[in-house]
């Protein structure tokens, strides 16, 4: 039985998340639009800097919890980098969907409703009110994946 189209992208988004260089989460992320693959994107440190499995997580030496204090990181985000190969490539997202492994903190929450990313399909939830109110503003839908087998 052929995938539907969510389960297709997800698969995706799941595969690029084995790039990620992040010791405490891998995050993977695809940005299409009319059923076409636009851009990919991981978590890790930026093109050509050393990556934390190299440096260590500065994250967790200094005990930050999740969904705080994201500017103590050397990555961005899976979210964060899909939308830069848009940027640097030359690849309009705006109408876009997002599918994403994790749900979208409030830093990326704020760069997809600039992008005009319009559906966000994510995998896992994660631990951030503002996001979600940021989207739910903007009028960005947001599904939560739920593996169904069958065409669509």
């Amino acid at each position: 039985m052929r995938p539907s189209w969510d389960s297709y992208f997800m698969e995706i988004a799941t595969v690029v998340s084995q790039r990620s260089t992040c010791l405490r989460r891998k995050v993977g992320a695809v940005i299409v639009k009319d059923k076409r693959l636009l851009t990919t994107g991981y978590n890790g440190a930026p093109t050509g800097l050393k990556h934390c499995l190299e440096t260590g997580c500065l994250r967790q030496e200094r005990n930050v919890p999740s969904g705080e204090r994201h500017e103590l990181c050397r990555g961005l985000h899976a979210e964060q980098n899909a939308v830069i190969q848009g940027a640097l490539h030359g690849v309009s997202i705006q109408g876009a969907d997002l599918y994403c492994t994790h749900y979208p903190c409030s830093l990326c929450a704020k760069m997809l409703v600039n992008a005009g990313i319009k559906r966000i399909v994510s995998k896992e939830n994660y631990p951030d009110e503002l996001a979600r109110q940021l989207l739910e503003e903007a009028g960005i839908k947001v599904e939560i994946y739920h593996e169904i087998k069958g065409d669509s």
